[in-house]
């Protein structure tokens, strides 16, 4: 009999194995050559992973909100002009980043579900010139899908620096960097990564560089500031030792055998994988007649869903009844519609038995619930599409 539940929220998520035992091995010095070998080649499979050749990694112990930080730190200056397009709660929180560093805030957005399309986001560059725009590309809290590609041919269009927050895409989502012209996309490791908490991650175009060092203010934030990371990040890469504070060893070493594993599932394939799942998944819901936030499929994530709680089923009592049935998922995060919906992450290692696991767990609760649906529906749904 096993003895956990499958963890299937928006992260943490399951771990591969290996990562999970390389944690659990002696910590080494941050300085000692095994390390600086293990941390420059997680700089250079960043680079990869990424899409971004030219790109600049850091890896800082934190997360992702350290790595939202970072990026609004370090690009933004007293009085600077920035747009947010929101869709969702994080969408929210990048806005109050960047006030913090003295940005002048635009947000744009929609109703919960509705994803702001390029036509609105290139309105609001005409109107206005902005430094700075921030989109997340899956929103935790809706799951709520961005398309990058569109949007970071605005910023170059418009000379505005792009950054995509892929807290929740990056290694489940297609990004191509480089190609698409996004100067920051930025993570955290407990994602589609599959690390567990506690690195911040991004990589930073030559473009975002050459701002962040025609800076003509410090930069605000001591412990996020680049002109302290930059040095340990390239002596490390040139396999030197550095310090500035102290890395998370064993987490660091992880990241280096989970970014080895994705880069060898091979990231077309890793993404066409967490594309099939999420649709398997989304078929399963529609045939038993419960409905996601995102308006339509073009804008639902692949790698979690915000599913809505049915009305004659009290949220706590199915939320209950999944986790007797041996699957954890999480709850509503937006203020308003806590209560109303639930979020099922599905990315990084997770399979076919995992999402099929995972419906079976729905299905069965309902039923305890006493909502009427067709013994079975969801499953069969989404065995549709995984054998298609």
């Amino acid at each position: 009999m096993k003895g956990r539940k499958l963890l299937m929220i928006p992260g943490p998520i399951e771990f591969e194995p290996e990562v999970l035992s390389t944690l659990g091995k002696p910590t080494t010095s941050h300085v000692a050559p095994d390390f600086i070998e293990s941390f420059g080649a997680s700089l250079e499979m960043m680079r990869k992973v990424w899409q971004s050749p030219s790109g600049q990694p850091f890896i800082v112990g934190g997360t992702g909100t350290l790595a939202m930080d970072m990026a609004g730190s370090n690009l933004i200056e007293h009085g600077d002009e920035a747009l947010v397009v929101s869709s969702g709660y994080f969408g929210e929180r990048f806005a109050d980043i960047l006030k913090r560093y003295g940005a002048k805030v635009d947000v744009l957005k929609h109703e919960v579900g509705k994803a702001v399309t390029p036509a609105e986001i290139e309105a609001a560059l005409k109107a206005k010139k902005y430094k700075l725009l921030t989109f997340t590309h899956v929103d935790t809290s809706t799951s709520v899908k961005l398309d990058p590609k569109p949007i970071g041919e605005l910023g170059k269009k418009y000379n505005v620096l792009t950054i995509l927050d892929g807290v929740c895409s990056v290694a489940g989502e297609e990004i191509q960097q480089e190609e698409w012209g996004i100067d920051v996309v930025l993570t955290a490791s407990q994602k589609a990564v599959g690390v567990p908490p506690g690195l911040a991650l991004l990589v930073a175009s030559p473009k975002a560089m050459d701002v962040f060092k025609n800076r003509k203010t410090p930069v605000g934030n001591y412990y996020a500031d680049w002109n302290n990371w930059l040095n340990i990040m390239q002596a490390y890469e040139a396999r030197k030792p550095s310090y500035f504070g102290t890395p998370p060893v064993n987490l660091v070493s992880a990241l280096e055998v989970s970014l080895k594993i994705i880069l060898n599932e091979g990231i077309d394939k890793r993404i066409a994988r967490h594309h099939k799942i999420a649709s398997a998944f989304r078929a399963a819901m529609k045939a038993l007649n419960l409905h996601i936030i995102p308006e339509n499929d073009s804008v639902a994530a692949n790698t979690l869903s915000a599913i809505y709680y049915p009305k004659e089923v009290a949220a706590a009592d199915l939320l209950r009844e999944i986790n007797l049935a041996g699957i954890i998922v999480a709850g509503g995060l937006l203020k308003d519609l806590a209560t109303a919906y639930f979020r099922v992450g599905h990315m990084g290692s997770v399979n076919a038995s995992d999402i099929l696991g995972t419906i079976g767990a729905i299905e069965a609760a309902l039923k305890k619930c006493n909502y009427t649906f067709e013994p079975s529906a969801g499953i069969i749904a989404a065995q549709k599409v995984l054998l298609g």
